[in-house]
């Protein structure tokens, strides 16, 4: 089955006391690599979290987004910095008696300073928040799952007809390639003739026949880019990842491909080499994106 690395994939939960929301999407990567934003109190079940996706895919860069509605997450808590506090006071009786101010400064205004009074937010830990959580995480992963699916599907359907038409080319360049010697061999016995009046060496002639039929022979390089199709088109049936797999093979046609061209001395099979890179290209393209 092809899978693609491109999907996403939404889940919520909810109770009585708080909503989750965990969103996953992913892109191309050579590896499978997370990318995980959640609050600091769900870091202890982020191991779980990559382990269950990871159930459901096997490479790309996936970016997982965990929110938590709702009360009894977060705890405030007032503190008090008693010790300055004390100073404050100090200074302000000493003030008073040093000089018989009678100010208005108060409470309030000690309340006001920052640096002694604070507001802090204490993050609590919650089981029902982690459990929610998890199941939210499934549910995300596997319409993740279901997307990437889906677009691998398309994928393998335009593989193949890219498979279809690298058939149709390659065909056309075993026409060409089995007549190669013995066109070569006629042009050369009428270039001999307007040069010599008639007066061959066939001996000559055929040795050179022979010189270029084995300098132009692409037999061994079709049978592997045959070959190669073959467990192209075999490797898209498989239920693993496949993705690199596709890319070496259409790395190793590239390579028999341009061999046809520096070898085939003729303008048909020079014609199919250049529509097989182009169609090689989409195809390397489309691998890209390939699980």
């Amino acid at each position: 089955m092809v899978l693609s690395m491109t999907g996403y994939g939404r889940g919520q939960k909810g109770s009585k006391l708080f909503n989750v929301t965990v969103e996953i999407k992913s892109v191309n990567h050579r590896y499978c690599e997370f990318q995980m934003r959640m609050p600091k109190q769900l870091i202890k079940i982020e191991d779980q979290l990559k382990k269950t996706i990871g159930r459901f895919i096997k490479r790309g860069r996936v970016d997982v987004f965990v929110t938590v509605a709702g009360e009894g997450l977060v705890r405030r808590k007032l503190r008090v910095d008693w010790e300055l506090l004390d100073e404050y006071h100090q200074f302000l009786s000493r003030l008073q008696q040093k000089y018989g101010i009678q100010s208005g400064f108060g409470i309030r205004e000690l309340l006001n300073h920052e640096d002694l009074v604070t507001i802090e937010e204490i993050e609590a830990e919650n089981e029902e928040v982690s459990v929610l959580v998890m199941d939210a995480c499934r549910e995300a992963a596997g319409q993740l799952r279901s997307m990437r699916e889906k677009e691998g599907n398309a994928l393998q359907k335009d593989l193949e007809q890219l498979l279809g038409s690298v058939s149709q080319h390659l065909t056309v360049i075993k026409a060409h390639a089995s007549t190669l010697a013995d066109t070569y061999r006629n042009k050369l016995q009428k270039r001999m003739q307007e040069l010599v009046n008639g007066q061959m060496d066939e001996a000559r002639i055929a040795q050179e026949a022979a010189l270029f039929a084995d300098k132009s022979d692409v037999h061994e390089e079709i049978t592997r880019l045959e070959s190669h199709l073959l467990q192209f088109a075999e490797t898209l049936m498989l239920d693993e990842p496949i993705g690199r797999k596709l890319d070496f093979m259409i790395q190793e046609m590239n390579r028999e491909v341009n061999t046809i061209g520096s070898k085939a001395n003729a303008s048909q099979i020079s014609t199919a080499v250049v529509e097989l890179k182009t169609i090689l290209e989409k195809m390397r393209e489309q691998v890209q994106n390939i699980e």
